[in-house]
């Protein structure tokens, strides 16, 4: 059934946040700290290595084969551009401090939870490729790994940075259910190809992610979203042009 992957991914990272409140309030600080910067840099190299993967290619000969990094660059440029005008992040924080208005709670934690969490559980390239599977040939298969790996996460990031990781279930639903319903009538227009491409720009996305998690740099990831979809408007111009 198609949707099937998407529904349980929502439950898995609903579960995972209960669990992650209920330890939340025994949790000394500084082992929140270390279990921040612990999926920071597993974040960092999930993205680090979905990049990879869609970058090189392995030759006949054994030797890697360097592509798409013109296409890398200008998916992250024209794509947070795009955002930045949009201001697709302040777009964010809105729901982010609307949650925390209704929630009785203004100190910006909550925001930042739904903001991270849904950033990280919805632009990487398991979200974007599961979900077509599933709207492609009803496979949930990519998707049932994503919650688990998701429910991980969202103990963490629960126990954490709180209550605003349980709104983040509500993003995924609808960010990855419109994938899979597009998918399915968009179906003949996507190839492997596309599909790995759109990957590599969701983990680079990711990367900027787990750059945020470490402090390492403060990075609007939001207003990077729109840079998933410039490879499909490339292979649209190339199809023109080519």
């Amino acid at each position: 059934m198609p949707g099937l992957g998407t529904i349980v991914n929502t439950l898995a990272i609903l579960a995972g946040a209960l669990v992650g409140l209920l330890i939340r309030r025994g949790l000394p600080e500084h082992i929140s700290d270390s279990l921040t910067n612990a999926l920071g840099i597993s974040t960092l190299m999930i993205g680090i290595s979905g990049t990879l993967t869609g970058l090189f290619r392995v030759k006949p000969d054994g030797l890697l084969d360097r592509v798409d990094l013109l296409l890398l660059i200008v998916s992250l440029v024209v794509g947070t551009l795009i955002g930045e005008l949009l201001n697709i992040d302040r777009g964010f924080e809105r729901v982010g401090q609307f949650a925390e208005r209704r929630l009785g709670r203004n100190d910006g934690r909550t925001g930042r939870a739904f903001v991270e969490s849904s950033l990280l559980f919805c632009v990487g390239a398991m979200a974007i490729v599961g979900a077509i599977e599933d709207g492609l040939a009803a496979n949930p298969t990519t998707l049932y790994a994503k919650s688990l790996l998701d429910g991980v996460a969202s103990i963490i990031y629960a126990s954490t940075l709180g209550a605003g990781v349980l709104l983040s279930a509500g993003a995924v639903l609808l960010y990855q259910g419109t994938i899979t319903v597009a998918s399915f009538f968009i179906s003949q227009y996507i190839s492997d190809a596309l599909m790995l491409q759109i990957s590599m720009i969701g983990s680079a996305i990711i990367i900027c992610i787990g750059l945020n998690l470490l402090g390492l740099k403060r990075i609007k990831v939001a207003n990077m979203i729109p840079a998933v979809l410039v490879p499909v408007a490339w292979a649209l111009i190339g199809g023109l042009f080519g």
